[in-house]
């Protein structure tokens, strides 16, 4: 692994500065509050801003609405934006699901589909978890029966996350259920202003917003099926193995860790901490001449660390565990100041310890639970044989179940 600093040249500093110049520009104040109002952790205006510059997809040539950047300048872009606190959510679902929208989308809907991705004008959500089951995405009991040249689509959908902001979602359906349970799935991109689509917002421990999504009798054209009938997990898997940090960087820029998005939650309270540990109290005196006040934060500091090189699924585990542990520990060190949140008079940093012990609660379950990512380290990782759990729902060929 290697540790050295990139030396960045005149043209990728004056990148570096134009995008800090953006996030100056753009991430206002007001966006910002209107985060903290809404949860939606996206904003239209910037997103669209992103889009005329080509840096939704920065590394695509102009011609398709990228930027044409090479692969450092892209990681400059990313990495510029997301320090500035870009409200980030829809970005990464809309790029992981074009992966599949290149590779398998019918010709009918592919160029308007990527064109506008690569705008801004086009947003899409994650149609994976269902009421019922949790993170066994496979199991989808959202029924696509067809009808001639159309589709009709039946079931529900749980954390749909800005399916309310976006104009897709891609949907895992069952299209087989005589077919073995991996097997008789088919993949849908679709349109969330469809006649029977219902979208009931719901709210997250820590005030962010996702969605329950309702089809009833959905009609949709095939044109909006992703790859094949009955194939529909071989068509998740590339935009799922992304999610999941599955997979090799052949760029050697990416994040080491799967749990980034998780961990820069502590970034920004350890920020918040140290903020105040440097800041005298009323005596004079500052929290970090205690030595047990800087063994606490840099005990947290260090866990984060770990986390953030720790590789791919297994960095999601770690990453989920140390916000948990170090939010709790920030939390107890601060005090009843620390549960002080956005708005409230004193709150350090604007809350940013009780949202992020808040978050933490949830992170376990963030794009898969702990749970799904030891398995994933366990079979690609150690080699190990798939678990087979006491009690596991079966799904048998013929059964009709």
């Amino acid at each position: 692994m290697d540790f050295s600093i990139i030396e960045l040249d005149d043209e990728h500093c004056a990148l570096q500065k134009e995008v800090r110049a953006f996030v100056d520009e753009h991430i206002t104040d007001e966006v910002r509050a209107n985060e903290h109002d809404t949860g939606d952790n996206f904003d239209e205006g910037v997103h669209l801003a992103m889009g005329q510059r080509g840096w939704i997809f920065p590394e695509w040539p102009a011609d398709r609405g990228g930027a044409g950047l090479d692969p450092l300048g892209a990681r400059i872009v990313e990495l510029e934006l997301m320090k500035g606190g870009l409200p980030w959510t829809l970005w990464e679902t809309t790029r992981w699901v074009i992966l599949a929208v290149e590779k398998y989308a019918s010709d009918a809907i592919r160029d308007d589909v990527l064109a506008g991705a690569a705008a801004g004008s086009v947003r899409c959500c994650l149609g994976y978890t269902e009421p019922d089951g949790g993170s066994d995405i496979a199991g989808a009991k959202t029924r696509a029966v067809r009808d001639g040249d159309e589709w009709i689509i039946n079931g529900a959908k749980m954390f749909t996350t800005g399916a309310h902001m976006c104009k897709y979602t891609f949907l895992i359906t069952r299209t087989d259920s005589s077919l073995p349970k991996h097997k008789g799935l088919t993949m849908f991109l679709v349109p969330l202003d469809a006649p029977g689509i219902e979208i009931k917002g719901l709210r997250a421990f820590s005030g962010e917003r996702t969605n329950a999504v309702f089809y009833d009798d959905v009609r949709i054209s095939d044109d909006y099926r992703i790859g094949d009938v009955n194939a529909g997990w071989a068509v998740l898997h590339g935009p799922l193995d992304v999610e999941h940090g599955v997979g090799a960087d052949v760029t050697g820029l990416k994040d080491i860790s799967a749990g980034i998005n998780i961990a820069r939650q502590m970034h920004w309270t350890l920020d918040a901490v140290t903020a105040w540990a440097n800041t005298p109290g009323p005596d004079g005196t500052l929290p970090a001449d205690d030595p047990v006040v800087r063994y606490r934060i840099g005990a947290v500091a260090v866990q984060l660390e770990a986390a953030l090189h720790t590789p791919g699924p297994a960095g999601k585990v770690k990453c989920s565990e140390a916000l948990n542990d170090g939010a709790a520990e920030l939390l107890d060190l601060l005090g009843p100041v620390g549960l002080l949140s956005y708005g409230a008079a004193g709150a350090i940093a604007d809350g940013q310890v009780d949202f992020a012990h808040r978050y933490a609660q949830g992170a376990a379950t963030y794009g898969g639970t702990n749970e799904v990512f030891r398995s994933l380290i366990a079979e690609h990782a150690l080699g190990l044989p798939r678990a087979d759990f006491p009690g596991s729902r079966k799904f048998l060929t013929g059964s009709g179940s």
